[in-house]
């Protein structure tokens, strides 16, 4: 239920008009940014904010962390992924789980044009795993700028949670994920003749057999296999350097973490992981001013008048506070 209700109740949210960049995160493919700046954007905590599979920076949780953000004294940079937030005609790509390069050429951009002291990575399921991927990649020979990272729901864990995506109680999500993933495939043959095979969609039921006819095919992996292997942050993030903030729920539908990743992520001890019983997949709707669950110095109140009982991004912006 409050998975669907966060898909379906309309939020009235009014966040500035952004300055729109587009940066080139390799030869010839370039993403669309929204960024919205402080007076002093060199000074200010800038954070760059990815969303999940499908989604784009017009995502309400997109829209809803950085209202908080932005009332909190923090650039946000509202990232779209390859072809998302209305740039399919930009190159003849698709995008994946595993471009944690794209998500660093971003931020090395920003850090050498704008100047920012203070740089955070927050990623939303899909998101999630790209921005974990990309801190453990990091480690410690990260940016000196990059100081935390939080990740609501991520898919850490690609092969397991694209298996219970196609579990019958989830159905409803994997055919919509597949409707748009369809979708996005045809017209990415439309603008780009002769690039894509539009044939290799025919029988396709999961995601995982989407993943395998399509997303590894063009993306330059063996299989699918592979790349829910060498896509998946649960590898490296034992390798974090930084504060990082994990928010998960227990009764998320189809996102699992397993014990080899839950034993990697205590293992370390730059990563909060916090698992709540109640919240579905980025959703934790809740009461406005329910208390905080991180634990440490810099958890601060949320009685203010951005308190919307959105929990998950309220944590976020809170943890973020302390850098």
């Amino acid at each position: 239920m409050q998975t669907v209700a966060s898909f379906l109740i309309a939020r009235r949210l009014k966040v500035p008009t952004p300055e729109e960049r587009l940066i080139e995160v390799e030869p010839g493919v370039r993403v669309l940014c929204h960024c919205h700046w402080q007076p002093d954007r060199a000074n200010a905590l800038t954070i760059i904010i990815v969303h999940g599979l499908e989604g784009s920076s017009e995502s309400q949780y997109m829209l809803g962390i950085t209202d908080k953000a932005l009332a909190a004294g923090m650039n946000v940079i509202r990232y779209n992924q390859r072809n998302c937030g209305g740039t399919d005609a930009l190159a003849p790509v698709l995008y994946h789980s595993g471009l944690s390069n794209d998500v660093a050429a971003v931020a090395r951009e920003v850090i050498a044009r704008d100047g920012v002291s203070r740089l955070a990575l927050v990623g939303f399921s899909m998101g999630g795993n790209i921005v974990l991927k990309l801190a453990g990649e990091w480690g410690s020979q990260a940016p000196p700028q990059f100081r935390a990272i939080a990740a609501c729901c991520p898919a850490i864990d690609l092969a397991i949670s694209a298996d219970t995506l196609h579990h019958p109680s989830n159905r409803i999500y994997e055919k919509y994920f597949l409707w748009a993933l369809r979708r996005r495939m045809l017209q990415k043959a439309r603008l780009f003749p002769g690039h894509f095979d539009v044939a290799r969609l025919r029988g396709i039921r999961s995601l995982r057999e989407f993943d395998d006819r399509i997303t590894a095919f063009y993306c330059g992996f063996t299989g699918v296999d592979d790349y829910y292997d060498r896509a998946s942050a649960a590898h490296v993030v034992d390798r974090i350097a930084v504060p990082a903030l994990i928010l998960y729920a227990a009764n998320d539908p189809f996102i699992r973490i397993t014990a080899e990743t839950r034993r990697k992520i205590s293992s370390n001890r730059n990563v909060a992981f916090v698992e709540t019983a109640d919240g579905g997949h980025c959703a934790f709707i809740g009461q406005p001013s329910r208390p905080s669950l991180i634990s440490g110095a810099g958890a601060q109140s949320t009685n203010n008048d951005h308190d919307d009982g959105y929990w998950a991004e309220h944590e976020i912006v809170n943890f973020l506070r302390r850098f």
